[in-house]
């Protein structure tokens, strides 16, 4: 316990030495600067994956429905109600965890392909709901003049605060990971009849994680959206999702990192891209390959070699090796 514990601290200090270095290089670069926060914030979507698919298998097509409520809810309570952007933070983690707690007691009975469709037809119900709720919503237009946060008032600090959140919620992240609440997580998704027998209460455990990595990506669209100053029913779409769904898996969903690295990767290439239309197919080449090559993950290709044999995984959660959760 005391070595898993000293390497989820080395691993926070990798992430902080990360962040200190790449504000150092893009002080006083606009460009580099409005790019790390994006990074940063589709890294909290990326780890809102993580957590829900990477750890709990459940397969979310939802992530940017819920960061659209989140940012939606921010942006309507400060531009129609004037109120502070802090009470829009507390709308934007609870109002998705709350959504999404009874909605994951009932999708998690079904098998990995239709709980996959059905959130998939949720995001699609997110995307109606913000283009039909006319003057409320925006409609089609959106909303603007969104203020930003009190205090933040240049995009240094936005970037240091964006990668501070990120810091924070990895290290809370590998910290449940590393607990007894973590091991029942895993052992749920492995052998939800070995769960079971060990007093766990599975349907329960799941939609917790399902709604908490809800609250993830709430608050990532929060930060979105005091970012951008506007939000419209094409800002957090379900193409967002599926992007965060590659940024995960492309970097590796069960590793600490994999969902950063893959957002870095994935949000810095599309700024080479020769036109918006080749995205599509650059992401499914990366993706194939990295399946090929690294079916876990960029981050996955150091222990895949060294993990327990595919006839024990009740026993994974508690031989993990090197690097994951």
């Amino acid at each position: 316990m005391m070595h898993r514990s000293f390497k989820r601290q080395q691993s926070t200090l990798v992430l902080l030495a990360v962040v200190v270095v790449g504000a150092v290089l893009s002080a006083g670069r606009p460009f580099w600067i409005d790019n790390a926060i994006m990074v940063g914030i589709f890294s909290l979507m990326a780890i809102s994956v993580g957590l829900s698919y990477g750890q709990a298998g459940i397969l979310s097509m939802a992530t940017a429905g819920f960061a659209s409520l989140g940012a939606f809810g921010t942006a309507i309570l400060s531009t129609r109600y004037n109120l502070s952007p802090w009470i829009g933070l507390l709308f934007a983690l609870s109002a998705p965890m709350l959504f999404a707690y009874p909605l994951a007691r009932l999708l998690t009975r079904l098998s990995p392909l239709p709980l996959s469709i059905a959130t998939f037809l949720l995001g699609g119900l997110f995307e109606i709901a913000v283009r039909e709720g006319g003057d409320f919503t925006g409609g089609f237009v959106g909303l603007s003049g969104i203020p930003g946060l009190p205090g933040i008032d240049d995009p240094q600090k936005m970037m240091l605060l964006v990668w501070a959140v990120v810091l924070l919620v990895s290290l809370l992240y590998a910290n449940l990971m590393g607990s007894t609440y973590g091991l029942a997580i895993r052992t749920a998704r492995h052998d939800p009849l070995r769960a079971t027998a060990d007093g766990v209460d599975v349907p329960h455990l799941l939609a917790s994680t399902f709604s908490a990595s809800a609250a993830l990506a709430g608050l990532a669209g929060w930060l979105y959206a005091h970012q951008m100053s506007y939000i419209g029913p094409d800002s957090l779409t379900t193409h967002t999702s599926i992007s965060v769904l590659l940024m995960a898996v492309i970097g590796g969903a069960r590793a600490l990192f994999g969902p950063i690295l893959g957002a870095a990767l994935l949000s810095l290439l599309t700024l080479y891209l020769p036109a918006a239309e080749t995205q599509g197919m650059v992401y499914g080449a990366i993706l194939l390959l990295v399946l090929l090559v690294a079916p876990d993950g960029l981050l996955g290709i150091r222990w895949r070699n060294s993990r327990p044999a595919a006839g024990n995984p009740v026993s994974a959660p508690k031989t993990m090796a090197k690097g994951e959760l």
